[in-house]
């Protein structure tokens, strides 16, 4: 597994550990960005396993069993591909990871497919511009070759197949999952095989750290838009963001799906709810290099450089947007000055924003990020503000 990289902020892949806590009102206060009469205030962020007959809801008894029936995955399986310009594996393809050195150009091709080279623009990629894999559909071919720069040297790589493997069983909640209401697939029902947060001794890969939140990041997660199984994409990349860039799990907060379906992503610990601890302060992912802390980020699966997002998609970003809103008292149209709880590191943006607000990255997607103003004002409107 790589060293994480770290840069003066703060880790892009960071070793997670427990920290004393900012004042959670001062810092909300902070980073709403507006005039007092917009501000939001915070509310109760209770998750429960409740119907969708809009009737209150209670957060569970603590240690509620709430375990239901049992629904298979696929194994993942993978390579590791790394060193080499060559490679054949004996299973179909979801994936291959590469990380690329940067600059030059470098293509792809699958030598058991019916296609030519597919230049790998790394531009519009989310995980490159953490110093991440670059995901490359393989739309279950199993030989690839690889064109580099001359210079190219310690070319990493991993080939993984999340859709074909033996069938292995995981427990699910017995009732749908919410957040104030918000219907979320959890990381069970997605099917996150824990056992990857850990190294070979048992131990977790890191500690788990969690500060108020300041801001939201919005993401796209530059893989492929035509996917059969929104579930085994995450696995994909949650197997990436592990195994190929080092990372402690995969590197959002929460993802969505073309369908409008919002997944839980990084894993969070057993007292809080997704992103977030039983105090209400956010887990520290890697989305965004060196400004993580404080930092929640949602991906939407698939390639938003030339399309926009379904409306389905675009429906459950706003109401998950505006139900953090109202959790943390922001105002989704405001402006604010981020200050990493970890680092000192300070930078004026929009309370929410894309990825290339923070990072030389065209993530969320030029179409995508054209739409994050009415993004911001439907979310305000949902949220409460006026």
């Amino acid at each position: 597994m790589p060293t994480p990289h770290t840069d003066t902020t703060e880790p892009i892949s960071p070793t997670h550990r427990r920290t004393s806590r900012l004042p959670r009102r001062a810092v909300i206060g902070a980073a709403s960005g507006v005039a007092a009469a917009g501000v939001l205030t915070p509310a109760v962020f209770a998750v429960t396993g409740g119907s969708d007959d809009g009737a209150p809801e209670a957060a569970p008894a603590a240690g509620a069993d709430d375990s239901g029936p049992t629904e298979r995955f696929a194994t993942t399986r993978t390579e590791d591909t790394s060193g080499v310009t060559e490679a054949a594996v004996d299973f179909p393809l979801t994936y291959v990871g590469l990380r690329l050195p940067a600059g030059g150009d470098a293509a792809i091709r699958f030598t058991d497919a019916d296609e030519g080279w597919q230049n790998l623009d790394r531009t519009a990629d989310c995980g490159s511009a953490n110093e991440g894999a670059t995901l490359v559909a393989a739309r279950g071919a199993s030989r690839f070759e690889l064109r580099l720069p001359d210079d190219a040297r310690d070319v990493a790589g991993l080939a993984v197949d999340t859709e074909h493997g033996a069938q292995r069983a995981r427990s699910v909640p017995g009732s749908p999952q919410r957040m104030r209401g918000t219907r979320y697939l959890s990381r069970a029902e997605w099917g996150a095989d824990e056992s990857l947060r850990f190294d070979e001794n048992g131990e977790p890969i890191g500690e788990l750290t969690y500060y108020p939140a300041q801001v939201v990041t919005v993401h796209h997660t530059a893989t492929t838009n035509d996917y059969t199984d929104a579930a085994a994409e995450i696995r994909a990349i949650y197997t990436f963001h592990i195994q190929t860039n080092g990372w402690t799990d995969i590197g959002y907060h929460f993802l969505i799906d073309r369908e409008g379906h919002i997944y839980e992503g990084h894993y969070t610990g057993d007292d809080g709810i997704p992103a977030h601890d039983a105090e209400g302060d956010v887990i520290t992912a890697t989305h965004v290099g060196g400004m993580n802390s404080g930092n929640v980020g949602i991906a939407l699966l698939g390639n938003l450089v030339e399309q926009p997002p379904t409306d389905a998609a675009r429906e459950s970003l706003v109401t998950l947007i505006a139900v953090l809103s109202r959790f943390h008292g922001l105002d989704p149209r405001g402006e604010t000055r981020f200050v990493n709880p970890v680092s000192g590191a300070e930078r004026d943006v929009s309370v929410v924003s894309g990825h290339q607000d923070w990072m030389e990255t065209e993530c969320p997607g030029a179409v995508m990020y054209a739409e994050l103003d009415a993004v911001r004002e439907a979310a305000a409107e949902a949220a409460g503000l006026r």
